[in-house]
């Protein structure tokens, strides 16, 4: 826990879910007009290794992990035999070994339920968080502090790159990851701030995530959604021409016999918002149509989310809590939604 001690040291302060906050600090829309360095304590990383690693989690993951190249990422999801996601997830090369990183609230449930699968096959799962440090860098100005750790950025989105104390992946415009070995993550926390980084909590990053479309799958949203419902095709989470994984009949059925019935849409209110918390429309009456999968504050007591809802609501209105409850109005995302 050194690390986490180092960061109290620096005025961070953290929740039960290990999510990271510094007093006094900007609001989060603010801090992504800089250069937010953001300790990501609440994610975690699952390492998978030995010779069929890549072909135990193709057979587990809704994205092509058989694909993956040593320099790529991909997003990806673990379902029910249902089709529900238990997990969303980041999936990352390391040589021939394969990352998950994932919120740490449901790491522990989700190694163990895959290790449960594992049987003969020649792959082992380990918990390297205490390891392996999250950063994440996020803001207009992110990428101008990233140069500083030497070495070219990546150029394209979910591409990495190997540095002297981990390695370095590019989220999206303006957005970094970093996984820094654990000995040496306050030298590289010293240096980004050196070069222009502010640090921030992890509102910020959540908010990052909610502008780019990401759904996290947390304690409060499991097996609410299938792929689809969250867009994770849309950010190449699902690949619909592999073969057989848990939950594959029915979200390969999803996508090809009907039209799509639900959608995460991002949506601002001027009242707080948080995961699991039920969303109405007026056509619907007292029957919610979707809930909070992810929310934030952004600014001057507005809060941003992505929000699971009937897409034959929208029209009608969406609120907060019940059909009279505070209103949602829609924002725009990375990717088309709605043809």
């Amino acid at each position: 826990m050194a690390w986490q001690d180092f960061l109290s040291t620096q005025g961070a302060q953290f929740d039960a879910e290990l999510a990271v906050s510094f007093p006094g600090e900007q609001q989060p829309a603010e801090q992504l007009r800089g250069a937010a360095l953001v300790p990501l304590s609440h994610f975690g990383l699952i390492r998978f290794s030995g010779e069929e690693t890549a072909a135990f989690l193709h057979g587990q993951l809704s994205s092509d992990v058989k694909q993956l190249g040593p320099d790529r990422a991909q997003y990806s999801t673990y379902s029910t035999p249902k089709g529900r996601m238990l997990a969303s997830m980041l999936v990352l090369a390391d040589g021939e070994d394969r990352l998950l990183m994932l919120p740490r609230a449901l790491l522990p449930a989700i190694q163990k339920r895959l290790s449960m699968y594992v049987l003969r096959t020649k792959t082992k799962a380990s918990d390297i968080s205490a390891d392996t440090v999250l950063l994440g860098l996020c803001g207009a100005q992110a990428a101008g502090v990233a140069k500083q750790l030497g070495g070219s950025l990546p150029s394209e989105a979910l591409q990495k790159v190997d540095l002297p104390a981990g390695w370095l992946l590019k989220l999206d415009e303006g957005r970094f990851l970093l996984g820094i070995a654990a000995a040496q993550a306050e030298t590289v926390w010293q240096a980004l701030l050196a070069a222009g980084a502010s640090p921030a909590g992890a509102t910020a990053w959540t908010l990052a995530d909610i502008r780019a479309g990401i759904t996290w799958v947390l304690p409060a949203t499991q097996e609410a959604f299938v792929p689809q419902m969250a867009n994770m095709e849309l950010i190449g989470a699902v690949n619909f021409k592999k073969g057989c994984y848990p939950g594959q009949e029915i979200v390969a059925r999803t996508q090809y016999l009907g039209k799509l019935k639900r959608r995460a849409l991002r949506v601002q209110a001027s009242s707080p918002m948080q995961a699991g918390e039920s969303v109405f429309s007026p056509e619907m009456q007292d029957q919610a149509s979707g809930q909070v999968a992810l929310a934030a504050p952004s600014a001057d007591g507005q809060w941003e989310a992505l929000v699971v809802v009937q897409l034959s609501s929208i029209e009608h209105g969406l609120h907060l809590h019940s059909p009279q409850g505070p209103a949602l109005n829609i924002l725009p995302l990375p990717y088309t939604v709605i043809e």
